[in-house]
C-alpha cells in the first residue's frame, strides 16, 4: 500500500487522482472480505470458485495486503493442514499461498511443523497431482533459502533419496522444481563440509545419471530456468572439492606422504622390488632420485610441494586418481619424460598441482553460484568423478602441448597459458560428453592455437604510427556520437523488467522506455512478459528528464541495500541501478543481463550529459573505430604511411602562372 506521505503528495500534485486510490483500496478492501467469507463456505462448487478468484487476485500486491491483514494466510494454512481439500481445492490453495508469500509481506520462520509436514508429504506421496506438486515443491524451496530454522525443519521432514523419484518423469517443470530444492537442501546445509559431503555424496552417482538421462539427454529443450538450477548444482558440486584445495599437507603425517609412496610405487614398480634392500642412505639417494622422475620440486621431501594452497591436497588426490584409474597413461607420461634431458622434460608434479590450480579458476571451485547465469557443462554430470576425469584429460594434454612446442623449463609458464587457452576453447562448444571435450581438444593442437591467435590478431590489429592515431583521435568524437543515438534510441524502443523478491521463479514485470523527444521517461507494471514493443499510452507512469538528478548504481542502490540474501548477491549488484528524481525520490531498476545495464546506465548518462563510461561503450567504439579506420585506410593497402609527415616544398620564387582552362 502506498504510504501516507506519498498519498499526500499525490493529492496535491494530481487531486483528481487521490479519489481513484482510495476507490481502488476500498474495492481491493471489499473484494478481500468477499473472498475471505467465500472460501470458508461449505458449498464445495462455491469454495472452489473462490479460490481460483483467490489465486488470479493474490498477484496484486494491494490485494494481497488487505487479505493478509484479514489473516488470511493463516486461514489458508489452516486449510492445508485439515488435509480435507484434494485435487483443484488445494491446487488452488497452495497457488494463493505461493502468489500471497511472493510479495514478502509475512515471514517465512511463522510456519508451523504440521503445515511443513503436510507440504513434505505431498512432495513423498508417489501418485500426487502435478499442479499440488508443483506448489509444494515451491513452497519447500522458499522455506529452505528464506529461513535457515526451517531448513531444518524441512531436512527432517524429507530427504534428497525421497525427491530423486521426481526426476524420473517427463514433466520438465517438476524436475526443475526438484533440482531446486536439492540446490537449496544443499546450499543450506552446515558449513561443515563433511557432513555436506556425506549428505550429498550417498546419491550422487544415481542423481546425476537420473539428471544425465531424464534432462540432459531428453528430446525437450531445456529452459532457463532449468539451465540455471543446472549450473547451481555444478557449482555447489565442485564446491565440494573447496575443503581439499584450501587442506595443506602436513609433511609428518604419514598416512598422506603414504599417498606419495603410492605414486613412486606405480610408476616405478619394477625398480621398487629390486631394490627394497640396502642403506638408509642409498634407499634416500634412491628415493631422491624417483622424486627428481617424478618431477617434484623438492626432491627431498616432495610433501612440500603440497604446502601451497590452492590447491593443496586436492592436486595430491588427483594425482593418485590418476596413478590408478589410468595407470598406463601415467607410467608412460613419468617415463617418457624421466628419459628426456633435464631442461627438456614435462615435470609431472609441479604440472599436475599447478593444472589442478587453473582447474580450479576455470571452473570458479569455491564460489557462490550466480543468480542469473545459465552456463552448464553437460559433460560433468556424465561421470559421478568428473572434475577427475576432467583432470586426467588435462594432464594429458599439457604433457602432448609440451612437446609440440618443443619447452624446456623456462617455458613452463608459457605451455600453461597456452594449455588454459586450449581447455577454455573447448569448453566453448559446450561438449556432450568428455570424450567429445578430449576429441576437441586434439584438434586444438599449439599449431591450431598460433594460427588462431594470428587470425584474431589481424582482426583486431592496431595501427600505432601518429598520422594513424591522429586520425583516430579525430574521428572519434563521430564515432561516440553514433553510440550515444543508438543507446537513446534503444531507451525509446524500452525494456521489460523483472521485479526481484524473495523467491527466485516469478513471473511479474514492468516495462520502462523513452519518450521519442527524449523528454519523458514512461513506466508502468504489466500482467505478463510482452512479445513486442509496450505502447506508450498503456504504462500508466512518468518520470520527466528534467527532473532526473542522478544516476546511481551496484551498492549505492537504495533497493541494493536492503538486508537479504537475494539482495546482495554479487550478480545482481552488478544488475542494479536507480534513478534520483525529485530530493529522495528513486527508480529501481535490475536490468535483465548486463547488456541493458549497459545500454541503460549509458542512455541515462548522455541524457543527464555526462560521460557514458560503461564497458560495452568501450567495447563498442573499439569495434566501430577500428571498422572505420580500416574502411578510411582501404586506399592506403600495402603502402607504408611514414611515422611523419612528408615535408612542405620551398615556396616558388614567384607566383606568376596560372592554369589556362581552354
Amino acid at each position: 500500500m502506498p504510504a501516507p506521505a506519498d498519498i499526500v503528495k499525490v493529492a496535491i500534485e494530481w487531486p483528481g487522482a487521490f479519489p481513484k486510490l482510495m476507490e481502488i483500496d476500498q474495492v481491493s478492501a471489499q473484494m478481500a472480505q468477499q473472498l475471505h467469507e467465500r472460501i470458508q463456505s461449505s458449498s464445495m462448487d462455491m469454495k472452489l470458485d473462490a479460490l481460483k478468484d483467490l489465486a488470479n487476485s493474490s498477484r496484486d500486491i494491494t490485494f494481497a495486503q488487505e487479505f493478509i491483514n484479514l489473516d488470511g494466510i493463516s486461514l489458508l494454512t489452516q486449510m492445508v493442514e485439515s488435509g480435507t481439500d484434494f485435487g483443484d481445492l488445494l491446487s488452488f490453495t497452495l497457488t494463493a499461498f505461493v502468489e500471497l508469500m511472493d510479495h514478502g509481506i509475512v515471514s517465512w520462520d511463522t510456519f508451523s511443523v504440521a503445515f511443513i509436514k503436510k507440504i513434505a508429504s505431498y512432495v513423498c506421496k508417489s501418485a500426487m497431482d502435478t499442479a499440488v506438486l508443483q506448489r509444494s515443491l515451491a513452497i519447500l524451496e522458499s522455506m529452505v533459502l528464506n529461513s535457515q530454522d526451517l531448513y531444518q525443519k524441512v531436512a527432517q521432514e524429507i530427504t534428497i533419496g525421497q525427491l530423486i523419484p521426481h526426476l524420473q518423469g517427463t514433466d520438465q517443470d517438476i524436475q526443475t522444481y526438484t533440482i531446486a530444492v536439492i540446490n537449496a537442501l544443499f546450499l543450506k546445509a552446515p558449513e561443515e563440509k563433511r557432513q555436506v559431503h556425506a549428505m550429498f555424496s550417498v546419491c550422487l552417482k544415481f542423481y546425476f545419471s537420473l539428471v544425465c538421462q531424464n534432462v540432459i539427454r531428453s528430446n525437450k529443450p531445456i529452459n532457463d530456468e532449468m539451465a540455471h538450477q543446472l549450473y547451481v548444482l555444478q557449482v555447489l558440486t565442485f564446491n565440494l572439492l573447496e575443503d581439499r584445495m584450501m587442506t595443506k599437507m602436513d609433511p609428518q603425517d604419514q598416512a598422506q606422504r603414504d599417498i606419495i609412496f603410492e605414486l613412486r610405487r606405480i610408476a616405478f614398480d619394477v625398480e621398487c622390488e629390486s631394490n627394497n634392500s640396502g642403506s638408509i642412505e642409498k634407499r634416500k639417494s634412491m628415493y631422491t632420485r624417483d622424486y627428481k622422475k617424478l618431477g617434484f620440486i623438492n626432491h627431498v621431501n616432495p610433501a612440500v610441494d603440497f604446502t601451497q594452497i590452492p590447491p593443496g591436497m586436492l592436486a595430491l588426490d588427483n594425482m593418485l586418481y590418476f596413478a590408478r584409474h589410468h595407470q598406463d597413461a601415467y607410467i608412460r607420461i613419468v617415463l617418457e619424460n624421466s628419459s628426456r634431458e633435464d631442461k627438456h622434460e614435462c615435470p609431472f608434479g609441479r604440472s599436475s598441482i599447478e593444472l589442478t590450480k587453473m582447474l580450479c579458476e576455470i571452473l570458479k571451485v569455491g564460489e557462490l553460484p550466480s543468480e542469473n547465469c545459465h552456463d552448464f557443462h553437460p559433460m560433468f554430470f556424465t561421470h559421478d568423478r568428473s572434475f577427475e576425469e576432467f583432470f586426467c584429460i588435462c594432464i594429458q594434454l599439457l604433457n602432448k602441448t609440451w612437446k609440440e612446442m618443443r619447452a624446456t623449463s623456462e617455458d613452463f609458464n608459457k605451455v600453461m597459458q597456452v594449455v588454459k587457452e586450449q581447455i577454455t576453447r573447448a569448453l566453448t562448444i559446450k561438449p556432450n560428453s568428455l570424450d567429445q571435450f578430449k576429441s576437441r581438444l586434439q584438434n586444438l593442437s599449439y599449431t591450431e592455437i598460433l594460427k588462431l591467435r594470428q587470425s584474431e590478431r589481424m582482426n583486431q590489429e592496431d595501427f600505432q604510427s601518429r598520422p594513424i592515431l591522429e586520425l583516430r583521435e579525430k574521428i572519434q568524437p563521430e564515432i561516440m556520437e553514433l553510440i550515444k543515438q543508438q543507446r537513446l534510441n534503444r531507451l525509446c524502443e524500452g525494456t521489460c523488467f523483472r521485479k526481484i523478491s524473495s523467491r527466485r521463479r516469478q513471473d511479474k514485470f514492468w516495462y520502462c522506455r523513452l519518450s521519442p523527444n527524449h523528454k519523458v521517461l514512461h513506466y508502468g507494471d504489466l500482467e505478463e512478459s510482452p512479445q513486442g514493443e509496450v505502447p506508450h499510452d498503456s504504462l500508466q507512469d512518468k518520470l520527466p528528464v528534467a527532473d532526473i538528478k542522478a544516476v546511481v548504481t551496484g551498492k549505492d542502490c537504495p533497493h541494493m541495500k536492503e538486508k537479504g540474501a537475494l539482495k546482495q548477491n554479487k550478480e545482481v549488484l552488478e544488475l542494479a541501478f536507480s534513478v534520483l528524481y525529485e530530493s529522495d525520490e528513486y527508480l529501481n531498476f535490475i536490468a535483465p543481463d548486463k547488456h541493458e545495464y549497459c545500454v541503460w546506465t549509458d542512455g541515462l548518462n548522455a541524457l543527464l550529459g555526462k560521460e557514458m563510461t560503461s564497458e560495452f561503450t568501450r567495447s563498442d567504439m573499439d569495434t566501430l573505430l577500428n571498422m572505420e579506420m580500416k574502411l578510411r585506410l582501404l586506399d592506403l593497402e600495402n603502402i607504408q604511411i611514414p611515422e611523419v609527415p612528408p615535408p612542405i616544398p620551398k615556396e616558388p620564387s614567384n607566383y606568376d602562372f596560372v592554369y589556362d582552362c581552354n
